[in-house]
């Protein structure tokens, strides 16, 4: 009788408990010094749910993984991925649309994508100390041709942020981009894996410049009140990069999964972009003093999605080819 009675009460246990939402993002959204928590937790007061992250390397590894779990996967949706991957998404049918209104989305250039949802956007950008290099590049070109400087960026192939320097690269040197591979690995200390070990390292000193946001100084700045790190501004322009969520179609919790996609657009989550991202906002929430002081692009740089879609195989065989030699 006991173990009948044991048996009903886990039952009933189980049938209260709070349904989980599955979130797959990269490791520094999902950290305790990151937004995930705080959204979490904001979310998480009006859902009457449980938000569990699944932090990956970065946004190509998130897709990557959900290309090989197909229709499997735990994931109800994914933040993370960026604008350049839209077209590889888009290809593997796994997304669903998100019926989210975009009118609050002021990001430049507006926003009409029916399946994937911008929640923060920045641009890319060589971090430096400059309590250590003096002498700054000016430009992409002057980068790779000065053979004085030491630089860390990531892999194309596995990190968003190498795949928005190949963008970058492509956009600016045009033919001359496997010439610009090649002068650059003469000096590259290592391409790694994703986009915190790279910006570790470089904090460590490995390098004299890393490749990151125009946003990363403002988190020196403001959180930890160091002035030194700044972003090389960079004559050609700086290529933008647009974060995305999105809904899968096989989400266990869809209803749920819609309601977290409207929430993104929320000032609840939107407000916690500036500091705990160190991105911008893609709505009008305010950004705090001494945000991005003097890092805004000459010129924001980003390639049509049919182009990427086309040719990005090839850039990165013109990528592997160069700096294998």
């Amino acid at each position: 009788m006991r173990s009948l009675i044991l048996l009903a009460s886990l039952l009933v246990c189980a049938a209260e408990a709070a349904p989980q939402l599955t979130i797959y993002t990269y490791d520094s959204f999902a950290s305790e010094w990151g937004p995930g928590p705080k959204i979490k937790q904001a979310f998480e007061k009006q859902c009457g749910c449980e938000i569990a992250f699944v932090p990956l390397e970065d946004g190509v590894a998130i897709l990557n993984r959900l290309k090989l779990e197909g229709a499997h996967s735990q994931a109800d949706l994914v933040i993370g991925m960026d604008e350049a991957m839209l077209p590889e998404a888009r290809n593997s049918q796994l997304f669903a649309e998100h019926k989210v209104d975009l009118q609050p989305i002021t990001l430049p250039g507006g926003w009409q994508d029916t399946r994937f949802l911008p929640f923060d956007y920045g641009h890319f950008a060589f971090v430096y100390d400059s309590s250590k290099l003096k002498q700054v590049p000016k430009s992409l070109s002057e980068l790779a041709a000065r053979q004085d400087l030491k630089v860390i960026y990531q892999d194309p192939r596995t990190s968003t942020p190498g795949q928005g320097l190949l963008m970058w690269v492509k956009q600016t040197q045009g033919d001359q981009a496997a010439a610009f591979w090649q002068q650059l690995a003469k000096h590259t200390v290592t391409v790694t894996k994703g986009w915190s070990e790279a910006y570790g390292m470089f904090l460590k000193g490995e390098a004299d410049l890393v490749l990151s946001y125009t946003t990363s100084p403002a988190y020196h700045r403001l959180a930890e009140q160091k002035n030194q790190y700044q972003a090389a501004m960079f004559s050609e322009g700086h290529y933008r990069q647009v974060e995305v969520a999105a809904q899968l179609k096989s989400a266990p919790h869809p209803e749920l999964a819609a309601r977290f996609m409207q929430f993104i657009l929320q000032p609840e989550f939107q407000s916690l972009i500036p500091t705990g991202n160190w991105m911008y906002p893609v709505t009008a929430v305010a950004l705090p003093a001494g945000f991005n002081v003097d890092e805004t692009p000459s010129q924001s740089l980003h390639l049509e999605q049919a182009r990427i879609a086309s040719e990005r195989k090839a850039w990165l065989r013109e990528w592997l080819q160069a700096v294998s030699q």
